[in-house]
């Protein structure tokens, strides 16, 4: 039967691909904007995941009578799994919100052989996993950051606790550890990384750029 000269089962493919764009695209922006955003801030990696669940999943979708189909949806994990961006590498967290919007993608784009209700579960499951995930308080949680610090004279061993105190007047963080890394007597300049509580933990203050042989437990 046609219908202004489209089938109806072209129709009806239409719909429910539709159908199954804006579940897909609703479930990755409940994650993405109500659990990633609030911590993260990072604009950047808000665009990137939503643009990579949407195209990932046309991709699937629309590859879906291959054969090869599910080696192609695997394929894709492997190459994600190993993505790092010319400008920095990408941090494990917005790495596992990547792999989880990747998984997202796949399987509501393979779908066509699952009920309504199992394509809600499933979405629903993940976005209530993210969030319990997200909520759980450790015990004694650390965050970290990279301080570039002028006065050397505190990183001796014997300075210790003058050298915490000076951050955390500066700072304002609980700082529990330090530990020293470059030293450059030059520009009376050496980088510390800094472990404190009750923060959480922003990746992007890890992105100093500081060769990993300058790193020393000195302290």
């Amino acid at each position: 039967m046609d219908f202004l000269g489209i089938h109806l089962s072209e129709l009806y493919d239409l719909g429910h691909m539709v159908t199954m764009f804006l579940i897909n695209i609703f479930a990755i922006w409940c994650i993405i904007h109500l659990l990633y955003f609030p911590k993260s801030r990072r604009r950047e990696y808000y665009f990137t995941f939503m643009l990579i669940g949407i195209s990932v999943f046309f991709l699937i979708y629309l590859l879906g009578g291959v054969k090869i189909r599910i080696g192609f949806a695997l394929g894709l994990f492997a190459i994600f799994g190993i993505i790092r961006y010319r400008t920095e590498s990408m941090p494990v967290r917005e790495m596992t919100y990547l792999f989880v919007i990747i998984a997202m993608s796949v399987i509501n784009a393979l779908s066509d052989s699952l009920s309504w209700l199992d394509i809600l579960s499933v979405n629903g499951l993940f976005i209530l996993s993210v969030w319990v995930f997200e909520h759980i308080h450790l015990k004694e949680a650390m965050a970290v950051k990279m301080v570039q610090y002028d006065r050397i004279e505190l990183i001796k061993p014997d300075q210790h606790a003058q050298l915490l105190a000076d951050l955390k007047e500066r700072t304002g963080l609980d700082i529990v550890k330090v530990e020293v890394g470059g030293i450059d007597f030059l520009r009376d300049m050496a980088v510390l990384k800094v472990y404190y509580r009750n923060g959480e933990d922003n990746t992007a203050n890890l992105q100093t750029k500081v060769r990993g042989e300058q790193w020393t437990n000195d302290l």
